[in-house]
């Protein structure tokens, strides 16, 4: 799933959105854009992401309240907040409102990627599971089904 997965990259500084967009594109994933919480909401509205990168300060709204507001892909769009500004407040908000990483700028980009592929794969291992769980509940009810039957 690694490569061709759909990423949202959410910052308002329009230098950073480019040269993240730049950086992933180059290891082969799809990239959007956002400037703003309420764009974000819009593309995660319209287009399922596997990740987004969201900066905990935007111009219209705290980044830690975007995660509450943004509409998960299934399986669940893998969120990783980054922030200028760290402190433990916004790194256990953050983490409590369902980010799966907190990350300081400027981020290292060999991190960044590694990051970013760590994610993937933990959505692949969710969706795994899930459809084995689906597989054994469906074996599961047909034997049930089969024996009310006998």
């Amino acid at each position: 799933m690694d490569k061709h997965a759909r990423i949202l990259v959410v910052d308002d500084n329009e230098n950073i959105r480019n040269t993240v967009k730049t950086i992933l594109e180059d290891e082969g994933y799809i990239v959007d854009l956002a400037a703003t919480g309420r764009e974000e909401i819009k593309r995660t509205e319209e287009t399922a992401y596997n990740v987004a990168l969201l900066d905990i300060r935007l111009p219209d709204m705290e980044g830690v309240e975007l995660l509450k507001l943004m509409k998960d892909a299934v399986p669940r769009t893998r969120k990783i907040m980054v922030t200028g500004y760290p402190s433990m407040q916004n790194a256990v908000a953050a983490l409590n409102k369902n980010a799966d990483v907190y990350m300081i700028k400027p981020v290292d980009i060999e991190t960044l990627l590694k990051t970013v592929k760590e994610q993937l794969q933990l959505q692949e291992n969710e969706r795994e599971f899930s459809e084995q769980k689906v597989a054994e509940f469906i074996e599961t009810r047909v034997k049930e089904m089969s024996t009310v039957h006998v």
